[in-house]
């Protein structure tokens, strides 16, 4: 099985920054594409960022300018830099990877249990 833990959630005032991690572990041949999602109360899952295995990055338009995704393959761990928070952040984030468990499987998705920011205003 594979297993995705994020860390680096919490509580931050308007304007502050946080930098979340999710590392992915168990039987991984390789990895293609992670990313982060968020979902907020009374909405439906987003997306924030992803990062492919060469480093492309695509972002949501809210995060544009103020939140960067990068990744360590060696680590097969991936990583949301946030600054300039608002309260419109507030929401649970998750991270998603996916996952190729031998050279003769196909992808498969995989997510973390999520990990909430608050953004205190």
């Amino acid at each position: 099985q594979v297993q995705l833990v994020e860390s680096g959630g919490g509580l931050v005032q308007a304007g502050g920054s946080l930098r979340l991690s999710c590392a992915a572990s168990g039987i991984i041949f390789s990895i293609n594409v992670m990313g982060w999602y968020r979902q907020a109360p009374g909405k439906q899952r987003e997306l924030v960022a992803t990062i492919i295995s060469g480093g492309r990055t695509n972002y949501a338009d809210s995060a544009k300018g103020r939140f960067t995704i990068s990744r360590d393959n060696a680590k097969n761990t991936v990583y949301l830099q946030m600054n300039s928070l608002k309260p419109e952040d507030t929401a649970v984030y998750y991270c998603n990877a996916d996952v190729k468990r031998s050279f003769l499987s196909d992808y498969a998705a995989y997510w973390g249990q999520g990990t909430q920011v608050t953004v205190s205003s």
